[in-house]
Order: C-alpha cells, then structure tokens, then sequence
C-alpha cells in the first residue's frame, strides 16, 4: 500500500475529514488532497508530524510493504502473548518470587533452620546464598519466557 493509501485510510479510520486532518498537522486541505491522490509527498517535518499523531512508525508511512505495529492497548489485547512461552515463564517467575519471599520469612522468623540451611550445603557456599541465588534465576528465567512470548 502507498503512502497515499495509507494516508487516507489512516485519516476515514480516525473519522477526520481533510480540513481537520490539515489543521492538526498545520498544512491546508490542498496539501492533505495531494497527498491522498499522490500528486505530491509531505515533506520529512510533515512525515514525523503524520508519525506521531496517528502513532504509527516511519516505516509503515513510507515503505510500500511495511505492517502496521500494533500501537494501542486494544490492538495488544487482541494479539496475546504466545501461551507457550506465557504459562511456563508465568509459572516459573512466580515460583521464583515464592521462593523468595519464603527464604525472607524463613530468615526473619526461623532463624535457627536458616543457619542449618546455610551449613547443610553441599558446595561451600552458604546454603542460604544458593537458595536466593536459584529463586533469583527462577526469577529472570520466567521473566525471559514472557517477554520472548510477547515478541512476534
């Protein structure tokens, strides 16, 4: 699609008509015809001022090929995150912060099982060091699976 087409569609979608359209961006109603009809090209000013008052990307203005990315909350809501990566990085990212808050529990009211803990550890590090150190990587590790589920 050109960006004339995608100018005009841009414009009827946000129910504007050209002389409104015109006075947003500080041109006339002639400069938005010329546009639309693709007898003339804004200028670069005017491109960014299109950019950001629909909120949509440079690309998607000027490249004939370019998708539009979803740019409002309603449009993120009917494109979900992929459930294959949500659930287990979901499940995962909680585990982790259960996890940390029992350890912060555990320390503040168990005292005495905390230092067992510690000195049970297999590896000479303090045992309560590894339980954080896991529950921190629960943590990151969900973290990862949802964002790397959102990306499309």
């Amino acid at each position: 699609m050109a960006l004339s087409e995608k100018l005009y569609a841009l414009r009827k979608k946000n129910g504007l008509s050209q002389e409104q359209l015109a006075e947003q961006l500080g041109v006339s109603r002639q400069a938005i015809s010329k546009w639309e009809s693709g007898t003339a090209t804004p200028e670069t000013e005017k491109l960014l001022a299109i950019s950001n008052y629909f909120q949509v990307s440079l690309d998607y203005l000027v490249k004939e090929n370019a998708k539009q990315e979803p740019s409002s909350a309603k449009e993120l809501a009917s494109n979900p995150p992929n459930r294959k990566t949500w659930l287990p990085g979901s499940i995962v990212c909680i585990g982790g912060i259960l996890g940390l808050i029992l350890w912060g529990l555990l320390s503040l009211f168990q005292p005495d099982l905390s230092e067992q803990i510690g000195q049970s550890s297999a590896i000479h590090i303090d045992g309560n060091g590894i339980f954080l150190l896991l529950s921190a990587a629960a943590v990151i590790g969900g973290a990862a699976l949802l964002l790397k589920g959102t990306k499309k």
